[in-house]
């Protein structure tokens, strides 16, 4: 019996398929979510852009990688990446996009008014290399990683009045994503390698990331349970790599997008199609979604997490990086379902899910188009009846 065989058998010889998501969240061991019909229906067929949708919801293309950004100067980015919006004080929003490419990286920004029309583009970062994720920070700046070896975070103002500056005191090593906790004032950290960590990073103040502590989280083997954290001794990486330097650190099989939302930390992990919910409060760890422990007889829907984000709702939107080029959505219910599918770009990933402030828009990019190149991204906004 293989792998997923097993683990599959294990869900069905426990039960735990017959127990709801509020059940489990009370219970000892986790049921991460299981397929289902979404709250938003079936997809439709493929609109003008070539995505599959639900009933009522639009799409457009917002950006193009090598062309203008709708009447402005700005050239849209090759190999858009993680992104997030920020509020505007006119009522309207700006949307931040990293570059995942090597010379160049960095990031830029579309500006929208109030209606969503686009007013402006502007580079927010120059001069770094392959700017994977990122995060959004409570005092509106713009967190973009850099998934190189020793790769630092570089924090952005979106509108692009402020220089950028590098973050070396959050670790030197292959970043990929941050979400910020303001209830603990802390940053955790993804890192994309095999056998990567996850990190936070507690500010000596608070709104100040010059200068802090990194920690590594530390657990027993398992996938659940309780966890502790402990001081990385040399953030900066200068003889041994930060996941290697505390003996009890817990290694993820490649780490990719965070998202924090109501005192969890949603992190997802690309190497064994994971994604994991971290209790902060209470200091425990379990598994949201995993792909062998889908039901036995059904299809796993989702596969190939990337990027996260969430809505209004406790909704948890899961780009896909290749699988079938879809977002699912993992509902506060324990249900995982297709809610968007790029249809033509098999050689691509989606990247960079945000929603405007007001929850009505969802932002995403191909990075590689159709034609499988990073000079083909392609940046979408999908609008449409979010429930709140």
């Amino acid at each position: 019996m293989d792998r997923r065989s097993l683990l599959r058998t294990a869900v069905v010889a426990g039960s735990t398929a017959a127990l709801g998501g509020s059940l489990w969240r009370t219970a000892a061991v986790a049921a991460p979510a299981q397929p289902g019909a979404g709250p938003y229906g079936p997809l439709s067929a493929p609109d003008s852009n070539g995505i599959r949708l639900p009933k009522d919801f639009t799409s457009r293309v917002i950006a193009r990688t090598g062309q203008k950004v709708g009447s402005t100067g700005y050239t849209w980015h090759p190999a858009p990446d993680g992104g997030a919006c920020f509020s505007a004080e006119d009522g309207g929003w700006i949307y931040v996009s990293n570059s995942e490419v090597a010379p160049g990286g960095g990031a830029g920004a579309v500006r929208f008014d109030a209606r969503g029309g686009i007013t402006g583009a502007h580079r927010i970062l120059d001069g770094t290399r392959l700017n994977c994720a990122g995060g959004k920070t409570p005092w509106n700046t713009w967190l973009s990683c850099e998934e190189t070896d020793r790769g630092a975070v570089f924090e952005t103002d979106p509108w692009g009045s402020k220089a950028a500056q590098r973050r070396p005191a959050m670790g030197l090593f292959k970043h990929e994503a941050a979400a910020v906790d303001p209830d603990r004032k802390v940053v955790y950290l993804t890192e994309d390698e095999s056998d990567g960590c996850l990190y936070r990073f507690v500010p000596s103040t608070w709104g100040d990331l010059s200068a802090g502590r990194l920690e590594v989280l530390t657990m027993g083997s398992g996938t659940s349970g309780p966890v502790s954290w402990a001081k990385v001794p040399d953030p900066a990486a200068g003889g041994t790599r930060t996941r290697h330097q505390v003996a009890a650190a817990k290694h993820f099989d490649g780490g990719e997008g965070c998202h924090y939302a109501d005192g969890t930390c949603w992190f997802t992990t690309k190497g064994d199609n994971r994604v994991w919910q971290l209790n902060c409060a209470a200091n425990t760890i379990e598994l949201a979604y995993d792909d062998d422990l889908v039901r036995q007889g059904e299809d796993a829907p989702l596969s190939g997490v990337d990027n996260i984000t969430g809505s209004a709702s406790g909704d948890l939107f899961v780009a896909e990086d290749g699988g079938n080029m879809e977002i699912c959505l993992i509902t506060p219910d324990d249900v995982v379902a297709p809610f968007l599918r790029v249809e033509g770009h098999g050689e691509s990933e989606i990247t960079g899910p945000a929603f405007s402030p007001d929850g009505k828009r969802l932002y995403f990019s191909s990075q590689r188009g159709a034609d499988g190149s990073s000079s083909d991204g392609v940046t979408y906004e999908v609008a449409g009846p979010f429930r709140g």
